[in-house]
């Protein structure tokens, strides 16, 4: 009787070791790249990751979701640049669809790369699937723990912008407009998710900017730093959008792009 109760002791030890193993696994599973929220396993990785199916005609549609908080949505002409922009390099036969959602605003600002994260896991409708690839931006209501900084791309297809940050700084009198501001930043993080530079799409020839980790060292490219911060709002006031230069657009259709 005594053999029977130690085994019964030994199995039921054995039982709960278990259940908290499997515990354990499902926590350390529950956050995704840089500390956000994890997301379905597909859209939850490092940027960069997803660039080759981005860029090839693997994956044949492209589906752009944008979630705005109240009085951020995007212009319509800075929309329809992200939309040519993405036409211009990818390879989508089967086309880009583009969807807008309004989002309840954030009460926190400035934002941490976590709590946007979340605020994606709450609300994204679009993932990749055998024949799509999706990615996200978020605009805010908000600015971002770093002050000076536009936009970020935190994960392999998810990106943000930070509304207040730009509103505060174009659309005004001596400041440049609106639009200008948002394409730029909407295209350079883009860039980022594309693999740009040396983060997923491997350069032809190196240059990458020693001082500024993964971006261009042209100050006329787009993938610039400069270009995700409040130093390329003084360009913008007299000049145009920055474009990709050819070292970056040689990385893209080396890695299959057109």
């Amino acid at each position: 009787m005594k053999n029977t109760f130690r085994l019964y002791l030994l199995l039921v030890l054995i039982s709960i070791g278990l259940l908290n193993a499997c515990s354990k696994s499902d926590t350390l599973s529950s956050s995704g790249p840089n500390g956000v929220p994890s997301i379905n396993n597909d859209n939850n990785k490092v940027v960069g990751a997803s660039a080759k199916e981005l860029l090839t005609a693997a994956k044949s549609k492209l589906v752009i979701e944008i979630n705005y908080m109240p009085g951020f949505q995007l212009q319509s002409s800075s929309v329809t640049n992200l939309v040519n922009y993405f036409e211009t390099l990818l390879n989508k036969p089967g086309g880009v669809q583009v969807i807008e959602k309004q989002v309840a605003a954030s009460t926190k600002d400035p934002l941490t790369i976590t709590e946007i994260g979340q605020i994606e896991k709450d609300n994204r409708t679009a993932f990749n699937t055998d024949s799509q690839v999706a990615v996200y931006f978020l605009v805010t209501n908000g600015g971002y723990s770093t002050s000076n900084v536009l936009g970020v791309a935190y994960r392999n297809t998810s990106m943000a912008l930070f509304g207040k940050t730009i509103h505060n700084n174009s659309g005004g009198i001596g400041q440049a407009s609106r639009i200008k501001v948002e394409s730029t930043v909407l295209n350079h993080e883009a860039g980022h998710i594309l693999g740009l530079v040396d983060i997923g799409t491997p350069m032809v020839a190196n240059h990458k900017d020693s001082a500024h980790p993964d971006h261009c060292n042209n100050s006329n490219c787009l993938m610039y730093y400069a270009a995700e911060t409040t130093e390329i709002l003084g360009f913008l006031i007299t000049g145009n959008v920055p474009p990709l230069d050819q070292n970056c657009r040689n990385d893209l259709k080396a890695y299959g792009g057109k």
